[in-house]
């Protein structure tokens, strides 16, 4: 066997080890979070990793301060680089019926249908404009100053997720719709997101309300023949109240009826892609979650949405979720209380909420210092940060997603992609991860001729924090070899 197979297999088996709990990283910190490992904590939790010369720049400005601004990411200046990368992306900044009318609209003439070649150039067009939309998250995500917003992007876009696979529109669409339903909303106010996503093309697609038709309604024609519940049952299962949220089928069917109606606008309107469609619609008195609402037009889902926003459950199982993303697969009950009270005294204020778990006793606990398992994409950002990618090859990085079993956008199910260690850690994945490793290490995620990465200057980014075992098999290990070891480290897989 070649001594390098060997250094790789050595990893390999010392990584499962410890995750697998038949081993202990003996860490050279003290059992309370501080000095340099309190650093790495935030850069870890409040973003995807550190770049070179992260942790100094955290370290010189303050904890807190650098909390402070990251929860106000407006008043962070952006990377000029990644300024300068966005202006390569010319449809990211089209509205969605402008998107449909350049790249998925042909006419023809009555009676008529496309042909093949016809078909073939929208397909281009829609493919083209979903991997530009893929290239802006990944690029954000590597380059930007603004961490948290980039955390918080992706954390609801799975909480809210849609998927390109549901068909043309949706891939047409997504980048739009993370652009204006989740991002502006990321750190503001969760009845804004709410609304933001429910009007929204794409999930009016992915969830099939477009569809959804008073039935014997004037408008109840053709494919619009009745009633449709996917989105209703979404909205109170996952987007609000959770599972076990205290609501009933019959509000179930409610809320679909209520919800008749919204629909899309593939061209022209107000651009946004989003039509309300009165003869569809089921005006009728109802009554929602014990809450009489008056039938009438559009407003009856404004209302519904402002009754969900507020209840209690939403409260519970959004602060659930936050506490299990930022602190542990199974977050203490103190934490989930503490932030519901903060959301529901707040009004569903998301920075206000983020800031009482950044300054909880939980969020700065020892035992919860690198016990969250990074999924797929994590894991890639944070090595391509971490290895200081300037220009990323998208490609190359989508392709290591999909191997990894995490395509961007491409959760097909509407509960989007799992966030804790049990979906993500098997033998198979770390074999895969650690082949990647070797690949970033050589350089291969940056453009242009590639350069091979510095171990001394990728273990001074990641703050020399690793085990004595992970730091002896580095030390013990041919130079160009230690910088994949670091990058396939089990310490470079958690957060």
């Amino acid at each position: 066997m070649k001594k390098a197979s060997r250094y790789w297999i050595i990893s390999f088996l010392l990584g499962l080890i410890i995750w697998l709990g038949l081993g202990n990283p003996s860490y050279a910190y003290s059992q309370s979070i501080s000095g340099t490992a309190q650093t790495i904590h935030v850069l870890n939790r409040l973003g995807f990793g550190p770049r070179p010369g992260d942790i100094e720049r955290v370290k010189s400005m303050g904890i807190n301060t650098y909390i402070q601004s990251q929860l106000r990411p407006e008043t962070i200046s952006e990377s000029p680089k990644l300024t300068q990368e966005m202006t390569k992306f010319a449809s990211f900044s089209l509205a969605p019926t402008e998107l449909f009318q350049q790249y998925a609209f042909i006419p023809v003439k009555k009676g008529e249908k496309l042909t093949l070649q016809q078909r073939r150039k929208i397909n281009r067009g829609v493919r083209q404009v979903l991997g530009q939309s893929e290239n802006v998250r990944l690029l954000k995500a590597i380059l930007s100053n603004r961490q948290l917003q980039e955390v918080m992007v992706d954390f609801w876009f799975n909480h809210f997720n849609i998927s390109f696979k549901k068909g043309n529109l949706a891939r047409l669409w997504v980048g739009t719709y993370e652009r204006d339903a989740i991002r502006p909303y990321a750190l503001g106010n969760f009845r804004g997101l709410l609304g933001a996503t429910a009007q929204h093309p794409a999930m009016l697609f992915y969830l099939d309300n477009w569809l959804n038709t008073a039935p014997g309604s004037k408008g109840s024609r053709g494919r619009f023949k009745g009633l449709n519940e996917n989105y209703a049952r979404e909205l109170m299962e996952l987007h609000t109240l959770g599972v076990d949220g205290g609501y009933q089928q019959e509000d179930i069917i409610t809320l679909a009826k209520i919800f008749t109606g919204w629909g899309i606008q593939r061209r022209g309107g107000d651009g946004t892609g989003f039509r309300f469609d009165q003869n569809r619609h089921d005006n009728s008195d109802k009554i929602f979650l014990g809450i009489p609402i008056k039938g009438g037009g559009v407003e009856e889902g404004e209302k519904a949405l402002d009754i969900l926003a507020n209840h209690p459950s939403t409260a519970r199982y959004i602060s659930y979720k936050l506490a299990q993303y930022f602190v542990a697969d199974r977050p203490p009950e103190t934490l989930i209380n503490r932030l519901a009270q903060k959301f529901q005294e707040t009004n569903g204020n998301i920075r206000f909420v983020l800031e009482a778990l950044f300054n909880s006793p939980e969020f700065w606990d020892q035992k919860y210092y690198a016990s969250k398992f990074k999924n797929p994409y994590q894991y890639i950002i944070s090595a391509a940060r971490a290895a200081g990618t300037n220009q990323p090859r998208f490609g190359r990085i989508k392709g290591i997603l999909n191997q990894l079993g995490m395509p961007l956008y491409g959760c097909e199910t509407p509960d989007g992609y799992k966030n804790t260690q049990e979906a993500w850690l098997n033998p198979d994945a770390m074999i895969r991860r650690i082949s990647f490793a070797r690949v970033i290490s050589r350089g291969l995620l940056d453009q242009g001729k590639p350069k091979p990465i510095n171990p001394v200057r990728l273990n001074t980014t990641l703050g020399s924090n690793f085990s004595t075992q992970t730091q002896e098999a580095i030390a013990n290990s041919p130079r160009n070899l230690q910088a994949s070891l670091i990058l396939g480290s089990p310490e470079m897989m958690q957060k």
